[in-house]
């Protein structure tokens, strides 16, 4: 069968010949990758905007890797959100609870180790299953709200592109789609979150799904629609900005990501010089798609803020007046990127900047000016 892709399978890059569409309406937010670090200082972005009624606004929450364990954890939860005067009311229960719960988990090394003594099962089964035990429970794509839409990436290996998962369908914009897919809600994130060389690939089986035919799809035999190996989102898009790009006008990118560190010492066996390479093109493809955020806000084709983990207060022409010291900043910024358990103190302080950070970004960019107060103010970030 063959159906039209209705936007959500196309590259964020416009071909050659292609009209360049700018939407003039909608709302998108975008949560990057970073594992825990990024998942905690994801939920004080999502608590700092639900304050000033930007949640409710949403229309697209587009994710990858450590942004989907929040965005999943959201999804799943916002039926349970209670907004009054579009504020929601149950944002402890409904997602912050549920992720620093998980926080208190190691899942990474736990699951190499167990598929190393259980070699028939995967690492990614593995993490998978932690994840249905600790957030995700057996929900599936289904469970996910019709709006705002939540978008979950993942790298699919074959065709070298995204795949998106939404309540609506999956789709990879060479291959095709498959309507209202109910795939677990564990799966998808695994996938999303399977960063290479151990965690990926993630293998999600589409043999029996019912695969449509869009106009831009090629890869269309039984090899490319029936086990597809995935890996973590951020392979292809780092900030998870593809799927909001073509779709929002205004465009909110929370970037949790991890910073190259330089060495003169690069290491030569195979395992630790595999990481570092592909730590050298993450941060190629973060610094562009970074570009193209700010230089579109700049020149007013798109409305919006972009902060991230490592940006400082004082940047900002009109800064979050609680107090975030660049070296407590830093420090969190720093946080390895894992699925390793963290300390409650960690926890509170990556959720306390992810706030700051976003207060400062929408006064500076959304005429935002509601009063902030720190959601764990015995954790402060200012000064020591």
């Amino acid at each position: 069968m063959r159906a039209h892709s209705d936007g959500y399978l196309e590259p964020v890059s416009y071909r050659r010949g292609e009209e360049v569409r700018r939407p003039t309406e909608g709302v998108g937010l975008c949560l990057s990758g970073g594992g825990y670090r990024a998942m905690l200082f994801h939920v004080g972005v999502v608590w700092r905007l639900n304050e000033v009624g930007m949640l409710a606004e949403l229309t697209r929450i587009s994710s990858v890797s450590g942004g989907s364990l929040t965005a999943g954890a959201l999804g799943l939860g916002w039926k349970d959100l209670e907004f009054v005067g579009g504020v929601a009311k149950r944002l402890d229960e409904a997602l912050v609870g549920p992720v620093r719960r998980l926080a208190r988990i190691t899942v990474d090394a736990s699951a190499v180790a167990t598929g190393i003594v259980m070699p028939f099962t995967s690492v990614g089964q593995r993490v998978s299953r932690a994840y249905r035990k600790y957030l995700f429970g057996d929900a599936t794509l289904q469970n996910l709200p019709d709006c705002p839409v939540f978008v979950i990436t993942a790298t699919n290996l074959q065709s070298g592109v995204l795949m998106r998962f939404t309540k609506r369908h999956l789709a990879d914009y060479r291959v095709g789609l498959v309507r209202n897919p109910t795939i677990p809600i564990a799966d998808v994130v695994a996938a999303s979150s399977a960063f290479p060389p151990v965690l990926s690939p993630v293998k999600i089986d589409l043999r029996n799904a019912e695969w449509e035919t869009t106009d831009s799809a090629t890869l269309t035999s039984g090899e490319f629609r029936s086990r597809i190996p995935l890996g973590d989102g951020g392979i292809y898009d780092n900030l998870g900005l593809e799927p909001v790009w073509k779709r929002c006008h205004t465009v909110l990118v929370s970037d949790a990501g991890g910073a190259l560190e330089h060495t003169p010492d690069v290491a030569t066996d195979w395992p630790r010089h595999t990481l570092r390479v592909l730590k050298v093109v993450d941060s190629q493809v973060r610094a562009l798609r970074k570009q193209q955020v700010i230089g579109s806000l700049l020149d007013k084709t798109r409305e919006g803020a972009y902060f991230g983990i490592r940006s400082t207060t004082a940047h900002f022409d009109t800064p979050c007046p609680i107090p975030a010291d660049p070296t407590v900043t830093r420090e969190l910024a720093d946080v390895p990127t894992r699925l390793a358990a963290l300390d409650s103190n960690t926890q509170e302080r990556l959720i306390n900047w992810g706030y700051v950070a976003c207060d400062s970004a929408l006064r500076s960019h959304c005429a935002v000016n509601n009063p902030a107060a720190l959601p764990y103010p015995a954790c402060p970030i200012g000064p020591r």
